[in-house]
């Protein structure tokens, strides 16, 4: 017969809430993990009451969407935790982001709607902005338009199960370059796709097809982080938590 842990189970998950926070400055460069751990310390810290799955060994209720990798910086990170009792989306926000670290900043905090499906469905596209420093914006646009003009671009991949090729120019839905303050700047759509194409894996392509290798370390910065929609461009996966929160609002006020 299984064992089973003494003691009374875990409150129930009552509300589900989702935040977006970001990750700048010298925190790009922290792990997913290191990020996770300063994450949970600061739920700690903020009294937030958090719910927890049952077993011998209990852990918050936290789902972490689409890291942006080490290295790159984002402003669209997104988290989904499960409260053990109900509490105020705008405090959580507040509490949670004095308990941070510089760079960590908790710009939005949803309740899930009912009826609006996983946060993780509505995550398929990356929008990104890649600084270049040090290459001139012609020779990009030049390279830029030879990968868009390819079928297919397949780069060297390193994986968890080691490495592997794949076509880096399937993810890439649209490409674009602008001069900024002496910068080129490559703003990019790409697909979520399985494994992830990610900006070096882009900048692999263009060596490849073009032979450009920037002179500086480039910068990346995940700059929004949805659903594809019609026009190419990543719709704001948290809409649709806010439309049902609106409606609900509307449905509640006096006539």
């Amino acid at each position: 017969m299984a064992r089973q842990p003494s003691g009374p189970p875990p409150p129930p998950t009552v509300q589900k809430l989702r935040l977006r926070y970001t990750k700048r400055g010298p925190l790009r460069f922290a792990s997913h993990r290191d990020l996770a751990r300063a994450l949970e310390r600061a739920l700690r810290r903020a009294q937030v009451p958090m719910a927890f799955s049952a077993g011998f060994s209990p852990h918050p209720k936290i789902s972490y969407m689409g890291a942006a990798p080490t290295g790159a910086a984002s402003e669209a990170e997104y988290v989904e935790i499960g409260l053990s009792r109900r509490c105020d989306p705008e405090q959580v926000r507040a509490a949670l982001d004095a308990s941070l670290p510089p760079g960590i900043d908790v710009l939005e905090c949803v309740e899930a709607g009912e009826g609006t499906g996983a946060l993780a469905d509505r995550l398929d596209a990356t929008r990104w902005r890649i600084d270049l420093p040090g290459v001139p914006v012609e020779e990009l646009a030049a390279a830029v338009a030879a990968m868009l003009e390819r079928d297919v671009v397949t780069v060297t991949k390193r994986t968890k199960d080691g490495t592997r090729d794949v076509d880096a120019r399937a993810a890439v839905v649209s490409a674009t370059v602008a001069h900024e303050a002496g910068c080129a700047i490559l703003h990019m759509v790409v697909r979520q796709l399985t494994p992830t194409v990610r900006p070096d894996d882009v900048m692999a392509a263009l060596a490849v097809v073009a032979d450009l290798h920037p002179p500086l370390p480039v910068r990346a910065v995940r700059e929004a982080q949805g659903r594809l929609d019609d026009s190419g461009d990543v719709a704001d996966p948290l809409e649709p938590d806010r439309a049902v929160r609106s409606y609900c609002q509307e449905e509640r006020a006096p006539v």
